[in-house]
């Protein structure tokens, strides 16, 4: 896998230009049109991770390979992207709509937006919207393009509130998971603390050392808890045992490197923590049906 497209970077491929603003003390913002269909050729977002957020409203019809998933829209979709998973747009027709991009810092005094779901590997991150739909969220990027080309001293902060809103419009879009369940609790809090350790060992990239914590122990040690205290605490929250929820991401993150790395099979096993190719094989087929070649092949 390739490093995460800079701020820089996505300038130099879209406009061979930078910005003046691109890294200052309040963050980066800006907001663009998406560009149109040209000539009967498809419009293709290379297919990597970014080290910005983005937000963009589409209208027409398009792939996404997002993660492991490819998601077919069909007529328009509000897509919500981050850092930590890498996707890309085929554009398969004529397109409308418009999109914004900011990093992290530029959203620091909102707090840690990446703990939505809908920045969240398990969470949604495409909605096929209907017309009533686009229509709300197109007042919405009106208003942010009106502050953004305004002199209102404190536009940055309307623009914020804005992003804000698209943010919960998507996350009420989102199918409820936990919320209907007990409040939070120290449950919740220990799964919630799991997670963010499985999941910051991943995306699996060039640089990246092979998997150190990967048994339900090796959490469970890590986190200062016993392990079937930390087995309890997430079947409880999630319904799956610890084992469950690991392999799940490790079948996840195989399937994107098999799909978009030029690693070979041993060295994709390696770097997920197997010490021998044939585990990895029968463990890749056990839960997907298939073996790690004929996925790549299929």
């Amino acid at each position: 896998m390739t490093k995460p497209e800079t701020l820089e970077e996505f300038y130099k491929r879209k406009f061979s230009w930078l910005p003046e603003n691109i890294r200052n003390d309040i963050g980066h913002f800006n907001m663009f049109d998406l560009e149109p269909y040209s000539h009967g050729k498809q419009t293709t977002i290379p297919y990597r991770r970014r080290d910005f957020y983005k937000i963009m409203l589409v209208k027409g019809h398009g792939t996404v390979y997002y993660a492991d998933q490819v998601i077919d829209v069909k007529k328009q979709a509000l897509s919500f992207s981050n850092p930590l998973i890498p996707y890309k747009w085929d554009h398969h027709e004529a397109l409308k709509g418009q999109y914004c991009i900011f990093n992290q810092h530029f959203m620091s005094n909102f707090g840690n937006i990446s703990q939505y779901e809908i920045f969240q590997p398990t969470g949604n991150h495409i909605f096929e919207l209907t017309d009533e739909q686009v229509k709300e969220i197109e007042v919405v990027f009106q208003k942010i393009e009106k502050d953004f080309k305004s002199d209102y001293k404190y536009k940055y902060d309307s623009i914020r509130n804005q992003i804000l809103e698209l943010i919960h419009y998507g996350m009420k879009l989102q199918p409820n998971i936990l919320t209907d369940k007990q409040p939070f609790n120290a449950s919740h809090r220990i799964t919630a603390m799991f997670t963010e350790l499985l999941e910051r060992q991943f995306p699996i990239e060039d640089n990246h050392p092979k998997l150190q914590v990967r048994s339900a122990s090796d959490f469970a040690e890590q986190l200062n808890v016993h392990v079937n205290h930390l087995n309890r605490a997430v079947k409880e929250t999630t319904g799956k045992t610890t084992t469950q929820v690991i392999a799940e991401r490790l079948i996840q993150e195989a399937k994107v490197l098999l799909k978009h790395s030029q690693w070979n099979v041993g060295e994709i096993a390696f770097a997920l923590g197997f010490t021998e190719v044939p585990h990895f094989n029968n463990f890749f087929k056990k839960h997907t049906g298939i073996t790690p070649l004929n996925f790549r092949n299929g």
